[in-house]
């Protein structure tokens, strides 16, 4: 099965707007007493690291494109492998300060893409 730059790049796109909306409501004390929230939140994380970690296989320039891309891997494999010793702190932080420049950018990427 031949992976697709374009679908990776729409699973993260969408990946970063469920994250938005599952934490647009709430603050960090609530988020950290909200298990199924965070897990739902860990789990995106999860897919947009997958995906970026496909894309780097996949298209390198485009992978290259997004800024913290090796760094959203690195997440993501922290979120699996060390799951027991998450910091709900860093996860809103990155929530907060990065995601919305990863998702200004892989919006950036699939307009100059289409």
């Amino acid at each position: 099965m031949r992976i697709d730059a374009a679908k990776l790049m729409e699973d993260i796109r969408f990946a970063c707007v469920e994250i938005f909306t599952f934490t647009a409501s709430v603050d960090l004390n609530a988020y950290r007493t909200d298990a199924m929230r965070r897990a739902a939140v860990e789990r995106k994380f999860e897919i947009i690291g997958e995906a970026c970690n496909r894309l780097k296989t996949v298209d390198q320039g485009l992978f290259n494109r997004l800024s913290n891309a090796q760094e959203i891997v690195s997440f993501r494999n922290r979120l699996i492998h060390g799951y027991d010793s998450v910091d709900d702190a860093i996860v809103w932080d990155v929530i907060q300060t990065k995601l919305p420049l990863l998702l200004e950018e892989v919006e950036r990427c699939r307009t100059k893409h289409d």
